[in-house]
């Protein structure tokens, strides 16, 4: 937990407009259990936004439950180390083995919720992303059964597949990041 709170204190001074990570922040401090599913207040989920060398594109996964395309993720079923939890939800839900990691601090937080689905009440994931790379050329992708589809998707049109403000946040970072 010590970790995470430094990473998300951090996030704060980095991106003082964000609203989400303080209300991240209070969950982290003053709930238990934050990272087991079976706290449905919410739970800490761990996220990996994967772009190619040249940042022309972004792996994105067509998600079979919420019938969207996003970034890939899951839960973090009790590990605290949320990075780690990025880059082991990246290799199930893709079959890539090979990633580099860009950068140990979070990338981007979004706080959401999630419908009913079977026997879980709706709640909220409390979403810590991080930044990975691989490359389209050197491996195949492969959907597991959590998706519909699995896509390198060209940044350019990925507005075009989610809407949501936390996808336009990522891309807008991206995209700054990587100006030349």
């Amino acid at each position: 937990m010590n970790t995470l709170k430094k990473l998300i204190d951090q996030y704060i001074l980095d991106h003082p407009h964000e609203r989400a990570p303080s209300k991240m922040l209070g969950f982290l401090i003053n709930q238990s259990s934050v990272f087991s599913r079976k706290n449905f207040l919410g739970h800490f989920t761990g996220s990996a936004w994967i772009v190619s060398p040249d940042r022309s594109k972004v792996l994105l996964t067509h998600h079979k439950k919420l019938n969207k395309w996003l970034q890939l993720g899951g839960h973090s079923d009790g590990e605290k180390n949320l990075l780690e939890v990025a880059v082991r939800e990246a290799k199930e839900e893709s079959g890539l083995k090979i990633f580099k990691i860009l950068s140990e601090y979070i990338f981007d937080l979004d706080i959401h919720k999630v419908p009913q689905f079977a026997d879980e009440p709706s709640h909220y994931h409390y979403d810590v992303r991080f930044l990975l790379q691989a490359n389209p050329e050197k491996e195949l992708i492969i959907a597991n059964h959590e998706s519909h589809d699995l896509a390198w998707v060209p940044i350019h049109k990925i507005f075009n597949l989610n809407s949501e403000p936390s996808i336009k946040r990522m891309i807008l970072k991206t995209k700054s990041l990587y100006k030349s």
